[in-house]
């Protein structure tokens, strides 16, 4: 007979290889079911079939998490490779058909398709259709207010339905409904294609099927839209250009000033399609558009920019003059990102506008870009958080490999901290913005601590590793002013004792979370909002405050080393403490008490200070060694 935790870990591992083979291969959901079939028909052991289905579970787990990986970079690959064919040579009518293209496949959408307005008819019609089989849609022309595309065109707002012909929203016609019908479509989303605040198109997805489009669905048509309504621009922009010049009788010396601003555009969209491609930030935007312009640009935060001069360039989509600045707004989706601020430089030509104002739609990709990486990381570590937390039955080589891949070390000696917001009170709406805010700067604290943090009881649970020399309570009040300066409301924060081993104790992080909670109760409890403390601050306090209170862990943290010497060698130490604090602190009445010599009595002492610590018989020390040596006769099952 064979070891049994050695029969199931070979359980385990055994039935992990053939779902690593469809992990490997990119099967679909449900090939996943078959080794699980095929071990019941073959009448395999319970423990066998239990592993396979746990394994199943894992690769599925892996498999989607796959495939949303996958699925925004090939959003933002899309994104930037868009941004890159806005950078050099332009063929409008081949960059409008690359976003309709891509919009298409990115949504997974039957179809696809683009209409700009006509100013002189004062309708919307087809430009570039993706999928289409219809003639007659093909052709279409929506009147202002018309039709789902027709209200986007009119009202600059984006619309979806899930079921047009039951939509009564908007306003049917003939003409119209006979060109979707053929078309067969059902649900659509469209979403305007805006120069400032004038709308010139629209960007469609749509299927032959009912379906409701996804919030991050709708802003990603919105970015295309921003996409093609920048190529549209930039090409009447070149139109123009060319039309001053053929008009002018000082033909060739324009030519060759044009040249040159042209020249010095598409140098910083090379430079700035380059820093996208190779990972650069925001900064790094903003110093390659300053020695193009020849100024200073930085980026702002919204809260630090001009607030006037911030809202006239949302509004309109351009950079606006702000006294000897020019500022231009950083927008994504409707959403207010920041400003580029180009300092000191009152007088600026339209292409360097233009240059500016294409700094903030790359921007913007940026921002969206990170912060949709830094979403998902903070989704990974706060799922192996709650894993720590709850699932304590987790195989801790997986547990291990995971913290690896987001740079934490299980093994590392580590504290859990509990925070909470202690802000003055706010309606329930405020309240969840704060909550919002609390964990993803304890998220972002994380990842840059290589630790793991995640939304917990109303609050945030942090689990930090300690630096060589630091302590419990120096982490705590740390992260209390980090998180306070970060969400701007006061922020409380209890930490437990340092916690080791944790794939091997899956209790450590539970057992430390609530620790780290009643430490936080006892500070709330003593007017210390906004403060931060570890449990040993508190010692017998901390049992007599917190809402649940853990004698055990009390006595074991005071006085356990001298209760496991003594079981471990036999010895008195705990009877000659009692016996010592019972005579007043006197050597000589306890060795009376224990009827010992009293170099024995000093000899006992001597270790049990070696055991506690040389502060062991201080006034506060001492107050709880009794209150523990109290507890601990109350709780043990025979006098010692």
């Amino acid at each position: 007979m064979g070891d049994p935790v050695s029969m199931s870990r070979h359980h385990v591992q055994s039935a992990e290889a053939p779902f690593l083979e469809l992990l490997a291969r990119g099967a679909s959901a449900d090939a996943y079911e078959q080794p699980v079939l095929l071990a019941r028909a073959e009448g395999r052991p319970a423990e066998r079939v239990a592993a396979l289905e746990h394994a199943r579970l894992l690769a599925l787990r892996v498999r989607a998490e796959l495939e949303g990986l996958r699925r925004r970079e090939a959003e933002l690959s899309a994104l930037f490779e868009t941004a890159h064919d806005l950078a050099g040579p332009r063929d409008l009518d081949a960059v409008l058909r690359a976003i309709v293209q891509r919009a298409r496949s990115l949504l997974g959408t039957d179809v696809a398709y683009l209409s700009l307005n006509d100013p002189a008819r004062g309708d919307t019609y087809m430009r570039v259709t993706e999928g289409s089989v219809a003639a007659r849609f093909q052709q279409l022309r929506l009147g202002m207010g018309e039709g789902l595309g027709g209200l986007v065109a009119q009202t600059a707002r984006p619309y979806v339905t899930d079921d047009y012909f039951k939509d009564a929203r908007f306003q049917h016609t003939r003409t119209i409904d006979a060109g979707v019908r053929d078309e067969g479509l059902v649900a659509i989303l469209g979403v305007p294609l805006m120069l400032g605040h004038h709308v010139i198109g629209v960007l469609f997805a749509a299927d032959r099927r009912a379906r409701v489009f996804e919030r991050e669905q709708i802003a990603l048509l919105g970015s295309f839209a921003a996409l093609a309504a920048a190529a549209i621009d930039t090409a009447n922009l070149l139109t123009e250009t060319r039309s001053a010049l053929a008009g002018l009788e000082r033909a060739n010396e324009i030519v060759r000033d044009r040249s040159a601003v042209i020249e010095r555009a598409s140098d910083v969209h090379d430079r700035l399609a380059e820093l996208v491609l190779r990972g650069g930030g925001v900064h790094d935007v903003a110093a390659a558009v300053s020695q193009v312009l020849g100024g200073a640009v930085e980026f702002a935060e919204a809260a630090a920019a001009p607030a006037r001069a911030l809202r006239a360039s949302r509004a309109e989509g351009h950079a606006v003059r702000h006294e000897d600045d020019w500022i231009a707004a950083v927008t994504a989706g409707g959403e207010l990102l920041g400003a580029l601020v180009l300092r000191g430089h009152p007088d600026l030509d339209p292409v360097d506008q233009r240059t500016l104002e294409r700094a903030a739609m790359v921007t913007s990709l940026l921002l969206l870009a990170r912060r949709s990486a830094a979403e998902a990381e903070q989704r990974v570590r706060g799922e192996l958080m709650d894993d720590l937390l709850d699932a304590r039955d987790r195989d801790p080589r997986l547990l291990r490999e995971r913290a690896a891949r987001l740079h934490a070390d299980l093994d590392a000696t580590h504290t859990v901290l509990a925070a909470r917001l202690d802000g003055p009170p706010a309606d329930a709406g405020r309240q969840a913005d704060a909550r919002r805010r609390l964990w993803s700067a304890a998220s972002h604290l994380a990842a840059t601590r290589h630790g793991l943090a995640a939304a917990r009881d109303g609050g945030t649970v942090l689990l930090l590793p300690l630096e060589p020399g630091d302590t419990a309570t120096g982490l705590a009040r740390r992260t209390a002013r980090h998180l306070a300066t970060a969400v701007h409301e006061a922020v409380t924060v209890g930490a437990s004792a340092p916690v080791k081993d944790l794939t091997a104790h899956p209790d450590a992080v539970a057992g430390g979370y609530a620790e780290a909670r009643r430490c936080l109760d006892a500070l709330r409890l003593l007017g210390r909002c906004g403060d931060g403390a570890a449990a040993e601050d508190f010692g017998f306090l901390g049992v007599l405050l917190a809402g649940d209170r853990d004698i055990p862990g009390f006595v074991d943290r005071t006085i356990g080393q001298v209760v496991a010497y003594d079981a471990r060698r036999g010895t008195d130490l705990l009877r000659t403490l009692d016996a010592y604090f019972a005579c007043g602190m006197s050597p000589a009445r306890t060795k009376d008490e224990l009827h010992v010599h009293v170099n024995t009595v000093a000899q006992r002492l001597e270790r049990v200070g070696r055991l506690l610590g040389d502060d062991w018989s201080s006034p506060a020390r001492a107050l709880e060694i009794q209150l523990a040596l109290r507890l601990h006769r109350l709780s043990a099952p025979a006098p010692y």
